[in-house]
């Protein structure tokens, strides 16, 4: 675990280079450092035999019917570091026009998909899933957790948009239409969050490192793409908490749509912050 804890920690740290700095060539430099010195790693490591499995009357090697001994580091990195790269070809800034839209959908998509479809038919494993439901009932802590994230966030979130003035890192929403498209992209860009950072820089890093190290490293991608989204100025205070509730919170679920209802009810008081910010009056339900 401890060599390749330096590969994953350049490779994380290409978000901040790529989405707070804004210099893509240090993003680069940092992905190609951690992807090279994960594959030196590896390299270096004593070469262990093949197991040996039993199928029906035949003995066959886990390499020949394409059974993995252990994941590999240099291929998980390269599938954050793929979704990475794609996210960071368009601007962040929040737009609101068709075409500012279709770059979020074409590119976030993408950096799900991509290295979905890498993992499953390239790679051929299973690193990458989206386990939507647990299989059990959410209990009275799921339940009194929405209730709270909902009550939190309209206590902080007025006053962290509005007296900080990062509202204004969103665009001016002041008819029906701009609305509409407002919450369709503030709810469609949290569900990707969740696809992204959850269940895949997350998963791919807890194959390799304990949960909690997994966690904060998931956390440093998570946190720099919503700084270049606009939760800027003292933003972090919030999202790094909250990436990394997130990361804790699935651990514990093991539930997708737990941890996207949990998103989408922050997001839904988001929503109605900016729209407040950029109407006074209209929506008079918040404090600030």
């Amino acid at each position: 675990m401890w060599p390749g804890i330096a590969p994953a920690v350049l490779v994380c740290l290409a978000a901040p280079a790529f989405f707070v700095l804004e210099t893509p060539w240090l993003g680069w430099v940092l992905l190609a450092l951690g992807i090279l010195s994960a594959w030196l790693v590896e390299r270096s490591r004593p070469r262990v035999p093949d197991q040996v499995v039993s199928v029906g009357s035949r003995q066959e090697s886990a390499r020949v019917i394409g059974v993995r001994r252990e994941p590999s580091l240099t291929r998980d990195l390269s599938l954050i570091a793929l979704g990475m790269l794609i996210v960071s070809v368009i601007p962040l800034a929040a737009e609101l026009d068709n075409l500012a839209m279709l770059r979020f959908i074409l590119a976030l998509g993408g950096a799900v998909a991509v290295p979905y479809l890498v993992s499953r038919f390239v790679f051929r494993d299973r690193a990458i899933s989206f386990p939507w439901r647990s299989g059990t009932r959410w209990g009275r802590l799921q339940w009194g957790w929405l209730v709270a994230v909902l009550v939190l966030g309209w206590l902080i979130l007025p006053f962290y948009f509005i007296t900080s003035g990062v509202y204004q890192n969103w665009p001016v929403v002041d008819t029906p239409d701009l609305i509409a498209r407002l919450f369709v992209g503030v709810g469609a860009v949290g569900i990707w969050d969740e696809l992204f950072f959850i269940c895949t820089v997350f998963a791919l890093l807890r194959r390799h490192f304990p949960d909690a190290l997994a966690n904060v490293l998931q956390a440093i991608v998570f946190v720099s793409f919503l700084w270049e989204l606009g939760y800027r100025a003292w933003g972090p205070v919030l999202t790094i908490p909250f990436a990394l509730l997130q990361g804790f919170i699935f651990l514990r679920t093991h539930s997708l749509a737990y941890v996207v209802t949990v998103h989408l009810l922050f997001d839904a008081v988001v929503f109605g912050v900016l729209v407040h910010a950029h109407n006074p009056g209209l929506l008079p339900i918040f404090l600030v």
